[in-house]
């Protein structure tokens, strides 16, 4: 039976989303992995206790699968905290979940056998693994909202171009396909969306180089050197409001470009991790995001492991 999101009886509707929790098995050589672990469990669970969410998105790189000797129990591990909450949660994937010895393929399928995953099979005929969409329904079963979910891929196929992967056109060809469907069952006005993958899309350079954007820009915004289309194509569908991603672990800024803001997660396992030394520039946590059935906006804010709400600082175009 298909489960159903719904809206509160407020009106409101709350995501939590949970950036690079980057899980390993217990056994791993490494002995800080059990503590890191550890203390990433307990900033979700507190985080989910303050904010009692309506759904949990792991935003890419729920394990680090290349050091994990069993990436399928990483990833148990690693969205148990949803589960144990009874939250309903969906995750899409990062670069790091696929280098190990299980492709996402099979992590897809495996996020669908828990109890508590709101996320459907992959279409037929598209890249990747976890491309899906979700429906957030008013109190008449009517969808009020719509949740889309892409896999960024993790490494650039072609040689010659390098760095990080980019959504396909096959994606956004879906990704249309389904706009255009929800908004036909909404009497031809788009829905309003969001829209979940781990890689930044190139956008994200530019809204931070020309738009005045909340939170801090402390690493370089690895976006793939291919733009692909994907930011045209919401624009142009009008119904994605905000973009999240994770995958930069000292970039938590948003800002709006063309109507959409694009927002960067919070780190939830660290903010930054040079040459095997951890320097936090500021505490581990989760993006928070509000939304409200009948309107074409949201609120958003970070809830920091601390349990305090993170202070964004304002950043002006052209400012180092």
């Amino acid at each position: 039976m298909e489960k159903k999101l719904t809206f509160r009886e407020d009106g409101s509707f709350v995501i939590v989303q949970f950036s690079d929790v980057e899980f390993i098995d217990e056994e791993d050589v490494d002995p800080e992995t059990p503590m890191l672990d550890s203390m990433t469990k307990a900033t979700m669970d507190r985080i989910i206790a303050l904010e009692q969410p309506d759904l949990v998105v792991f935003a890419g790189d729920l394990i680090a699968s290349a050091r994990s000797k069993d990436p399928l129990q990483s990833f148990r591990s690693a969205v148990a905290v949803a589960e144990d909450n009874r939250v309903p949660w969906a995750a899409v994937f990062g670069n790091h979940d696929s280098e190990g010895n299980v492709p996402r393929k099979r992590m897809h399928e495996e996020q669908l056998h828990h109890a508590y995953c709101v996320a459907k099979p992959d279409p037929p005929g598209v890249s990747g693994a976890g491309n899906y969409v979700l429906t957030v329904d008013d109190p008449t079963g009517k969808p009020a909202a719509a949740l889309f979910f892409l896999d960024s891929g993790d490494y650039s196929p072609i040689e010659a171009v390098g760095g990080y992967d980019w959504i396909r056109r096959d994606q956004i060809d879906w990704y249309v396909s389904e706009s255009r469907r929800l908004a036909e069952r909404n009497g031809g006005t788009p829905l309003p969306a969001l829209a979940f993958f781990h890689i930044p899309l190139p956008e994200y350079k530019k809204v931070w180089e020309t738009s005045v954007c909340e939170g801090h820009c402390s690493e370089w915004i690895s976006s793939p050197k291919v733009n692909s289309g994907m930011f045209a194509a919401m624009v142009e569908m009008g119904d994605v409001m905000g973009t999240f991603v994770g995958h930069d672990h000292s970039n938590d800024y948003s800002g709006v470009l063309h109507g959409i803001r694009l927002c960067y997660g919070r780190s939830t396992r660290y903010v930054s991790y040079v040459e095997g030394v951890r320097k936090d520039k500021f505490p581990t946590g989760a993006r928070v995001i509000r939304i409200t059935a009948g309107e074409r906006q949201f609120e958003t804010w970070i809830r920091q492991s601390d349990g305090l709400i993170g202070e964004m600082p304002l950043h002006e175009p052209g400012a180092h």
